[in-house]
């Protein structure tokens, strides 16, 4: 499971031109599903998103994470983040889950995220989503929870 993570100012998902979630400081998760995940690796991947330090402590030293600040975590289900790029001109999803099991896994940590974290908004599985964000750094990292 792989979480892309961008510290961001705002950040809002819109499906068919009308908003569907937004927050104002805080992270914006891009989590992309592989067949072999498991709910284990999504409880592993949600503790290192709602701990990572990337926010400023008062010495502007990245020590804060999204509770500490107040923030809030926009999640994304994104497909294209279990691509293999090691070889060729086309992206190969054959390690991306199937639809079933990347849904099921997708609202088990959706669910979990509201369960410990009081800000969450969220984007629409399987859907053409537009994003907008401001990155605020920029500063952005990719967060897996391998077996």
């Amino acid at each position: 499971m792989r979480g892309l993570i961008q510290r961001v100012s705002q950040a809002s998902v819109a499906v068919d031109g009308e908003c569907v979630g937004s927050i104002d400081q805080g992270l914006l998760l891009l989590l992309g599903v592989e067949r072999d995940d498991t709910r284990e690796q999504a409880d592993k991947l949600l503790h290192k998103l709602l701990h990572y330090r990337v926010f400023a402590d008062a010495d502007d030293k990245m020590n804060l994470n999204v509770g500490e600040v107040d923030g809030g975590v926009l999640a994304i289900s994104q497909f294209t983040l279990a691509a293999d790029t090691r070889k060729g001109l086309r992206p190969g999803f054959s390690s991306a889950a199937s639809p079933a099991l990347a849904e099921e896994l997708y609202d088990y940590f959706v669910a979990q995220l509201k369960a410990q974290h009081p800000r969450v908004a969220t984007g629409i599985f399987a859907a053409n989503m537009q994003v907008s964000l401001t990155n605020d750094g920029p500063v952005t990292f990719l967060l897996e929870a391998r077996p």
